[in-house]
């Protein structure tokens, strides 16, 4: 048990909560190929212009360019695909604190003025203890991302300083800031206690 903060549950059943719903990059469509590469290509352009010298050929950079853009532009995609994990997992926090809600042995450990009681970032990590897949990017990441973002940023509105550097910082400084927004530290679900399924949202996926 982690710390020994798990919530002491009455009874010895399982608690079924809603399934995980996850929506895959190809859910969300940002913008064509071709606007997002030139976009990228300015981007990639100004960090040439701040790092190289004027020795290399106009051939050579142009290389250099293409190429950074063509990471410019994937850490985006990443950037959006995180995001809707991250907004998977809120839809589904929503969804079990309806559950909570109509189960009277459940009620009241969502309620701040019972201990031990759970925050909204307890879900996450029984998320994390179930073993729930996320290949891509860590869980509160991602939920940082949605928290950072009520919309899927235009990569436009995305600095190359952000997508290289900053997007992990403020991702997982929303998280934090998110996850004590309780006065006392939360208690956590026993995943023993919890079943859910994860669905894969992309319907090419299924059957």
């Amino acid at each position: 048990m982690r710390d020994g903060r798990y919530i002491e549950i009455p009874g010895t059943g399982m608690h079924e909560l809603p399934p995980l719903l996850v929506h895959a990059g190809a859910d969300h469509e940002p913008g064509d190929d071709a606007c997002e590469l030139a976009s990228a290509l300015v981007e990639a352009e100004d960090m040439l212009v701040e790092s190289s010298g004027h020795d290399a050929g106009a051939q050579v950079l142009e290389d250099r360019k293409f190429e950074l853009a063509l990471q410019l532009k994937q850490r985006y995609r990443g950037l959006i695909a995180n995001w809707l994990l991250g907004d998977s997992v809120l839809e589904w926090i929503r969804q079990c604190e309806t559950t909570f809600e109509n189960v009277d042995v459940l009620r009241q450990f969502l309620h701040p003025d019972v201990w031990p009681h759970a925050s909204r970032a307890s879900f996450v990590t029984l998320l994390e203890d179930k073993g729930v897949p996320s290949p891509s990017v860590a869980l509160e990441r991602a939920v940082g991302l949605r928290l950072s973002f009520r919309q899927p940023p235009p990569i436009d509105c995305c600095s190359n300083q952000f997508l290289f550097y900053l997007d992990s910082a403020v991702a997982n400084s929303a998280y934090r800031t998110w996850s004590n927004l309780s006065p006392h530290a939360a208690a956590l679900f026993p995943p023993d206690r919890f079943h859910f399924e994860v669905w894969d949202a992309d319907p090419s996926k299924i059957g």
